[in-house]
């Protein structure tokens, strides 16, 4: 089996992703994230450059892949052309397909966004669609939100956006020729079977046979 390295470097996203970074901190100067985490661009891509796996399966086991907003602001500014945002979308991947993603708090949010962002784009072909929203999930929506909610098909209707309806129109219901297409894109692409890792990894997790330093 590949190392972590060697995964991370093999996948087709790398070499335009990570060409050749001189450390200057660039990114890291310029990360939103930076300023509000303990987050430091430059010193992923120098970790990357290196590939060192221990510390890159430490990496991977921690939350700091995760604070990446991936506004790609670091792209434009690198004097180099690198895309650290893209290096942090290779390491996510790689942490998810060796089960890594379990060990921090907010790796483990990846099965909540798989079973709602995911399954909706299958099941209506959108991210998120009002249909799939509970108010009572989302109480910070407030009172409004849950009324719309309940009224979805007057306030939609009047935009005009044949909501939740067969034909043309934005939110419209989309047919099943497309959403088998999205099924077979995510299968052929591999998606499904990083979807089944995420699964399976979490239930190890949920079944506590999951330890840091299995």
């Amino acid at each position: 089996m590949e190392s972590v390295s060697q995964q991370i470097k093999s996948d087709p996203r790398y070499p335009e992703a990570c060409q050749s970074c001189m450390n200057c901190g660039v990114c890291t100067a310029i990360c939103p994230a930076a300023g509000y985490y303990s987050y430091d661009p430059r010193m992923i891509m120098n970790l990357v450059t290196e590939g060192d796996n221990a510390m890159l399966t430490e990496i991977m086991s921690e939350d700091v892949i995760w604070y990446c907003g991936q506004c790609m602001s670091c792209k434009p500014r690198c004097p180099r052309g690198n895309i650290p945002g893209v290096v942090i979308q290779i390491l996510r991947m790689v942490s998810q397909r060796n089960g890594l993603f379990v060990r921090s708090a907010m790796g483990r949010e990846q099965l909540a966004v798989k079973r709602s962002i995911g399954h909706n784009i299958l099941e209506t072909g959108y991210c998120i669609h009002p249909t799939r929203v509970n108010p009572a999930m989302h109480p910070e929506q407030g009172p409004v939100w849950a009324w719309m909610s309940d009224n979805a098909d007057e306030v939609y209707g009047r935009f005009d956006s044949n909501y939740n309806r067969e034909g043309p129109g934005n939110m419209r219901k989309i047919n099943r020729k497309s959403l088998d297409e999205l099924d077979r894109i995510f299968e052929v692409t591999g998606c499904k079977k990083l979807w089944d890792t995420i699964e399976s990894e979490s239930e190890k997790r949920i079944d506590g046979r999951f330890t840091k330093y299995d």
